[in-house]
């Protein structure tokens, strides 16, 4: 719900009147005595809404709505002298109410247009169709009415819809004012404007949209407003994260090497791939091997049990979904597209203010937070902000390096948010680490989760043959996914050997020729996807759909995963090992 502000009147007179005074005299109809006592509470019930949400604009959100409830239902407040436990339990059930519904509610769609059973259904505050559809059954009705607690919020909440119809352009307010607060139906607006009623549908649609942005924006305005009046609104920047320098096509753990050397907590390049599990990870479009292959996973189930095995909780906000269908290849799109120009012309997330606190909260912790898609569509990291110049300090390890609009999150060539941030850390031991990181591993070559538009694991290899025997194989995206998984190998070779090295404690003791014969089978992977890549190199891509070059990368596939298998094997048996070494001790 957009930010409605109860503005109570300062009056010293009512500095020394009891709450309980002030309650029977707003349950008697005096508004100021009602404004007065949101005055005296307000602080204490936004920090109980802060202390359940850990969100500003949210938390901000809650005691709005609460107000608004408390003022409609004062009436139902038995014992006067209980005012502020009666607002908290409204403030504490909201609260409730909107966590409940998870990070990933959505504005729902237009499915009510052709229904009168929304005149029963109660107000989702969330959401703008049932805001707008209460709006209007509560205006037609006013003069029926002569609460005027109740006269005196629809009014406001009304004013402050209605300011909002102002991004459409007049046509458009005409239509919409007619559907939603004369109650008329889409056949009857259509007669009326002389137009189709599949017309009036589209303009419907298109209207809401435009609102949905305008309301993003208005909430996204109150939050900075908020910050402003809190003296919160400032610059922070970190140190430029070492990560921008790590040497890996893997950018999510270049990304996640970027959150883990903001912390106590440091770790090499090879054990974050190793640990999160990413130096194992084989996923491949079907016969055409798309770019989008590597990249196509449950970014925050995959990123947050990386970091969880070692040892983080982590915080995401996010609107990707993993789509039956790989997205565009941004390597072949006009390069105006990707640029920020073309970043505004997009829909602003719905999910910006989340975002945004996220951010803030993550950067003044000291640490930065993983972003997807900041530049073109990879991993990197914002490591600062400005809030007076509304702009993000990011980069990412592809040599990008500068600063962002605020509202350009989420606005990239595929329209997808995604943030991570590290919330806490927590003890861990190495065996556990390990033990995690293997499970991880090994779920994956099971080819876990399974998805119809990709194939994950062990399998990823019939299909990569299958495409090279067919000629439907598209060169750029082979050969970034052959050069992807190349590296993930040798980053794979390198865990293994760091912890034969460093690792002393004697519980490893016991698998350690297997974890050297890991190295060593890691390492023959990487070579073979080396000789793959020399022939078809990132990103000319050379000529895959030949026949006879088709013969030769399947000759090298089928070689690698005889090594990739053996590989699983070794890993498995690893994991026994560290089973029966904890059932031993």
């Amino acid at each position: 719900m957009d930010h409605l502000i109860i503005r109570p009147k300062a009056h010293e007179e009512n500095t020394q009147i009891k709450d309980e005074t002030l309650v029977e005299q707003a349950k008697a109809g005096d508004q100021e005595a009602f404004s007065e006592l949101v005055r005296r509470h307000r602080s204490k019930v936004y920090g109980y809404a802060r202390s359940y949400t850990q969100e500003a604009f949210l938390a901000e959100d809650i005691v709005q709505d609460a107000l608004i409830r408390a003022f409609l239902h004062l009436g139902t407040l038995v014992d006067s002298r209980r005012f502020l436990p009666w607002l908290h339990r409204i403030v504490r059930n909201q609260a409730y109410t909107r966590l409940s519904k998870g990070p990933q509610k959505r504005e729902t769609v237009f499915s009510s247009l052709g229904k009168q059973a929304y005149e029963q259904e109660p107000t989702d505050w969330e959401d703008l169709d049932s805001i707008l559809h209460r709006l209007g059954r509560s205006w037609s009705h006013s003069a029926q009415n002569t609460n005027p607690e109740e006269v005196m919020v629809r009014r406001e909440l009304f004013e402050t819809i209605k300011s909002l119809l102002y991004c459409l352009n007049p046509r458009e307010r005409r239509i919409v004012e007619s559907h939603f607060f004369d109650h008329l139906a889409p056949h009857e607006i259509a007669h009326m404007f002389q137009m189709s009623q599949a017309n009036v549908y589209q303009v419907l649609s298109r209207s809401r949209k435009k609102l949905i942005q305008e309301k993003t924006r208005v909430v996204v305005d109150q939050y900075m407003k908020t910050r402003k009046v809190a003296g919160s609104m400032k610059q922070a920047v970190l140190n430029k994260p070492e990560a921008f320098t790590m040497p890996t096509w893997v950018t999510c753990a270049a990304a996640l090497y970027g959150l883990v050397e903001s912390t106590e907590r440091k770790m090499s390049l090879p054990m974050i791939l190793g640990l999160s599990g990413h130096a194992f990870r084989l996923t491949i479009v079907p016969e055409n091997i798309h770019i989008a292959g590597p990249t196509m996973f449950h970014f925050q189930r995959v990123l947050q049990q990386g970091l969880k095995n070692m040892g983080f909780e982590s915080r995401a906000v996010t609107s990707y979904h993993l789509s039956c269908e790989p997205s565009m290849n941004a390597n072949q799109v006009e390069p105006s597209l990707l640029s920020p120009e073309a970043r505004e012309k997009r829909q602003l997330s719905v999910l910006l203010p989340e975002a945004l606190e996220l951010v803030h909260r993550s950067i003044d912790k000291g640490h930065p937070v993983l972003a997807w898609d900041l530049f073109m569509p990879e991993f990197g990291l914002i490591y600062g902000y400005d809030d007076e110049k509304r702009v993000f300090f990011a980069g990412d390890n592809c040599r990008n390096d500068s600063t962002i609009p605020y509202e350009n999150l989420g606005r990239g060539i595929l329209e997808e948010l995604f943030v991570l941030a590290i919330d806490r850390a927590f003890p861990i031991d190495q065996r556990t680490m390990l033990a995690n990181a293997l499970q991880s591993a090994l779920a994956h070559y099971r080819g876990e989760p399974q998805d119809a538009s990709c194939v994950n694991g062990l399998a990823a290899y019939a299909a990569w043959q299958e495409a090279y025997e067919k000629g439907t194989v598209e060169s750029n995206g082979n050969a970034y996914t052959t050069v992807v998984n190349g590296d993930a190998r040798r980053y794979a070779s390198l865990f293994w050997s760091e912890i034969v090295d460093t690792w002393t404690d004697s519980e490893f003791d016991e698998v350690r020729p297997l974890m050297k014969e890991a190295a060593g089978l890691y390492g023959a992977i990487a070579d073979g996807f080396d000789t793959l890549s020399k022939l078809f190199p990132f990103p000319a891509g050379g000529e895959p759909n030949d026949a006879e070059q088709g013969k030769q990368a399947i000759a090298l596939l089928q070689a690698i995963e005889r090594n990739e298998r053996a590989a699983v094997s070794v890993l498995e048996q690893i994991q026994t090992g560290l089973t029966e070494n904890q059932a031993c001790t």
